[in-house]
């Protein structure tokens, strides 16, 4: 991999994985960060001693870095990454694509139109991916393995739960998160969206969302959901019961559960993740996730530092990254649908 200069764009609670991510890859340095909060910016100064700016704009004609990695607000992915590309700058942007359907589109359509040579010099566009980091777990890279070497036979139906727990005082320390107008919902948005990408990305396109997004704990503090009970219509025909609340007392290991014609599956990320896999002939098979190295949360899954050494790698290449806007925009689909099945956001 070319050596490469990274700034970083937004410094707040997931930054920590990227910040850790880049200093563990041979062949990343982190140059300097951006971010709109003074308060932000003087914490990133302490606590990385390199300079801070107050836009990507700044960052890039401050420090000329060859990519940006993006971990702003949800509300602040699009504008940052698009700046970027047009300056010839690589993305590496935060899940969700954006908090909007009109603003995920909007990034995708702008891709064809970017035309600025690269900052690197190298040939071709800019090049930018979505971090859905449980893609790259070891059990959800055995599932994907399986499911599509025949061995299990057809897919029956699945079961997928995302049961996390959250305080008041999470949504009090960064307001955006429980507003429309920043976050674009709640927990499906934020914290369920890597299991409902997991769910589309493995078992198939969903063409419909039915169920109940609702809030069970946080009403009065959030304007957003704290529960969601779905059934996702898959273009096959099967369907994935869906349920995820932050509303238990600890965070449970997420859990995706799919039954097929000689098989059931068990998959389980975050603490002690993995696949196990019940054969219909009394065999079992495992396998166990690896150990969470670039900092961070246990539930937020163990793979951020292989997608992101992934993504630097595939930038000396011809090809996309294969999780681009295009690709994350079908778990932005599913949550809005959800939303729309209750009456609620935009």
């Amino acid at each position: 991999m070319a050596q490469r200069r990274i700034g970083l764009v937004g410094y707040g609670d997931v930054s920590v994985v990227h910040v850790g991510a880049i200093g563990a890859i041979d062949g990343l340095e982190l140059v300097g960060l951006a971010d709109t909060d003074p308060a932000a910016r003087e914490r990133a100064a302490a606590e990385t001693g390199l300079p801070t700016y107050s836009s990507v704009e700044e960052l890039i004609d401050a420090q000329g870095p060859d990519a940006v990695h993006v971990t702003t607000p949800h509300d602040q992915h699009v504008g940052p990454s698009l700046a970027a590309l047009e300056r010839g700058v690589h993305v590496l942007q935060e899940k969700p694509v954006a908090h909007t359907l009109d603003e995920g589109a909007r990034l995708v359509e702008a891709l064809g139109s970017v035309t600025t040579p690269r900052a690197d010099g190298g040939a071709g566009a800019a090049k930018i991916g979505i971090c859905f980091q449980n893609r790259y777990n070891r059990a959800s890279q055995e599932l994907a393995r399986l499911l599509a070497g025949g061995e299990l036979g057809a897919v029956q139906g699945a079961w997928a739960s995302v049961v996390w727990s959250r305080t008041a005082d999470y949504y009090a320390a960064k307001p955006w998160r429980g507003r429309w107008e920043s976050s674009g919902g709640g927990l499906l948005i934020n914290q369920a969206i890597h299991t409902l990408d997991l769910v589309q990305w493995l078992i198939g396109p969903v063409e419909r969302t039915e169920g109940l997004v609702s809030q069970k704990k946080f009403a009065g503090v959030t304007e957003v959901e704290d529960t969601a009970d779905l059934v996702l219509h898959h273009a096959s025909g099967i369907t994935t019961t869906f349920y995820a609340t932050l509303t238990a007392p600890l965070a449970r290991p997420v859990e995706l559960e799919i039954a097929t014609d000689n098989a059931y599956l068990e998959l389980r990320s975050g603490r002690g993740g993995g696949l196990t896999v019940h054969w219909a002939d009394g065999r079992v098979d495992t396998w166990s996730d690896r150990v969470a190295t670039a900092g961070g949360r246990a539930y937020w899954g163990v793979s951020h530092e292989e997608l992101i050494r992934d993504f630097h790698a595939a930038l000396d290449g011809p090809e996309p990254f294969w999780i681009g806007p295009g690709e994350a925009m079908a778990s932005l689909q599913i949550l809005k649908d959800a939303y729309r099945a209750s009456s609620v956001g935009s």
